[in-house]
């Protein structure tokens, strides 16, 4: 039988298990945040509104967009995981990130983060047009900024957040040479923002008496400014729909019912349902919120209905 230290010295001989192709993509695809890919749906905000979703070849330009944009935010996913990974080392949640994990190497993580930021704009312009692809860039950058240091800056890390959100719902409209008018620009803006404040108030209640369990910088706020900031956009993001489904510019309506003005209310009960959540502090991920609660899922699906009927005119 061999001695124990014999063995120990084969042990530490060993060479370290090699990483398997099949897990190093899988451990790619998990860094690039699949489950966040649904915020990009809103590339089709735009033409939505404006009744252009199934006219030509928009569909097919849009899922284009819908890729390029996704490209994009993967490679911010994967740059800030390499970049974090020895904080997120010591974290008891994030170091089960497959880049800290040591699933996906630092080197790779840069390498396929970087290669998307460059091909993402490049291929948009020549797929779609030099505006989608300066607002890639502008994405790619304003993020990477709010990676190092703008996330740590009250207020600038909320501007920044809505503005992502913001920046999808503008896209679709660019791509497609659609103009955006002031109530949706007003309506998106403000809702997004009412949506980024409401999780970061969330955040704010949940980690009451448990400081550093979360991100640093809500320390620096307090749940009044939180709530204050929410009520607000809350408000004016209402507003701005209003004004845009009681406008009566252009021809009148020829559909069986005032579906744009009927909108309003199934607008109106989506906002205050979502206000609840906010409201407990339990309003996290907004994809979690509608997908978790069946009464705001269907209010929401009732919007849309008359919403698509108001822009079709039916």
């Amino acid at each position: 039988m061999p001695e124990p230290t014999a063995l120990l010295e084969r042990t530490e001989a060993a060479p370290a298990p090699a990483r398997s192709l099949g897990g190093l993509v899988r451990g790619l695809v998990r860094t690039a945040r699949p489950r966040q890919w649904v915020k990009n749906v809103l590339v089709v905000a735009a033409p939505a509104a404006a009744g252009q979703l199934f006219v030509g070849h928009a569909l097919t330009q849009l899922a284009l967009v819908f890729a390029l944009f996704t490209a994009c935010a993967s490679a911010v996913y994967l740059i800030n995981d390499a970049r974090d990974a020895a904080a997120d080392r010591a974290h008891p949640v994030k170091c089960h990130r497959p880049v800290a994990a040591g699933q996906v190497p630092v080197l790779v993580a840069y390498a396929v983060g970087g290669a998307l930021a460059l091909l993402a704009p490049a291929a948009a312009v020549w797929l779609c047009s030099p505006g989608v692809a300066a607002l890639l860039i502008a994405y790619i950058g304003m993020q990477l900024a709010y990676c190092v240091s703008l996330k740590h800056i009250l207020v600038v890390d909320l501007v920044v957040v809505t503005t992502g959100f913001l920046m999808r719902a503008m896209i679709g409209g660019l791509a497609l040479g659609i103009p955006l008018s002031r109530w949706f620009l007003i309506t998106t803006g403000f809702g997004a923002l009412f949506m980024v404040a409401a999780k970061r108030y969330s955040e704010a209640v949940q980690m009451a008496g448990k400081a550093g369990a979360t991100r640093a910088l809500l320390t620096e706020y307090t749940t009044g400014y939180l709530r204050f900031v929410w009520q607000l956009a809350a408000g004016v993001s209402v507003l701005g729909y209003c004004l845009w489904a009681l406008e009566e510019g252009g021809a009148p309506s020829a559909g069986v019912l005032p579906w744009r003005q009927l909108s309003v209310v199934a607008f109106i009960l989506a906002i205050l349902r979502y206000a609840v959540f906010a409201d407990r502090g339990t309003a996290g991920e907004p994809e979690d919120v509608v997908l978790h609660d069946r009464a705001l899922a269907l209010i929401g699906l009732v919007w849309l209905a008359m919403y698509g009927l108001a822009v079709a005119n039916w």
